[in-house]
């Protein structure tokens, strides 16, 4: 697995909040985006993968529903540990963050996910999102209540329904995908997600360059578009 990475505090923020992880031995890639005044966010983000970091290595044992189990599991801990620091120390208050993780075992993905970061799969010339996100305006949307247009600019847009950390407990969306050669997975914060449509992301991952090209212009295209959030993103390469 060859893998691409930034991470950018943007144009306005002062600090970066987004966080990721690659361990690439374990085939476990991440990425978090905290939220939280007082640089609160950033701890929040930097823990849970902390968190995870730790816990990976036991997972290599697990194949299948285990594997989906024990993945699921290693979020929870996060999330128990993300609200705990958030719960006893007052500069902490209110901390969370969104967590997306990519885990490759022999021919299988795993994807596992709270909040609005995505997880995208890049195959046979066609993009498909592999996460829902969990926030307001997208529950709005899956109910019809709005259009995906009215979605981008929406007062709420912000508004998260499940984040770690928020809560004692912690629903994670987790799925296992067949993969193949060539197959591309793209992890990203919605600091870079709210700027580039996953029309224009097909259409960049089309261009006759070279991976890291691609990406190099998805970086500068967020910056020239003024990059209002932090934004992260992976692209994990299969060759």
């Amino acid at each position: 697995m060859r893998v691409l990475s930034f991470s950018e505090k943007g144009c306005i923020r002062k600090n970066n909040e987004d966080s990721f992880l690659v361990l690439s031995q374990l085939g476990f890639y991440a990425v978090a985006d905290g939220m939280g005044g007082h640089r609160a966010g950033e701890v929040a983000s930097l823990t849970a993968l902390q968190e995870l970091e730790k816990l990976v290595p036991e997972l290599l044992e697990f194949e299948g529903q285990a594997l989906e189990n024990g993945l699921t599991e290693a979020f929870m801990h996060a999330n128990r540990v993300v609200n705990d620091a958030s719960t006893n120390k007052p500069e902490n208050a209110g901390m969370g963050t969104t967590l997306t993780v990519l885990l490759v075992r022999s021919n299988t993905a795993v994807i596992a996910h709270v909040g609005d970061s995505r997880a995208y799969l890049w195959r046979d010339e066609a993009l498909t999102s592999l996460t829902v996100d969990h926030s307001l305006v997208g529950e709005l949307v899956r109910l019809g209540q709005i259009t995906p247009e009215e979605a981008e600019k929406h007062p709420q847009r912000h508004v998260l329904m499940r984040a770690i950390g928020a809560d004692q407990e912690i629903k994670v969306d987790c799925r296992s995908i067949n993969i193949q050669s060539e197959d591309v997975f793209l992890l990203c914060t919605d600091g870079f997600s709210n700027l580039i449509s996953d029309q224009e992301l097909a259409q960049e991952f089309q261009e006759p360059s070279s991976w890291e090209g691609r990406f190099e212009n998805l970086r500068k295209l967020t910056l020239e578009r003024g990059a209002p959030d932090n934004f992260t993103a992976l692209c994990c390469i299969l060759e």
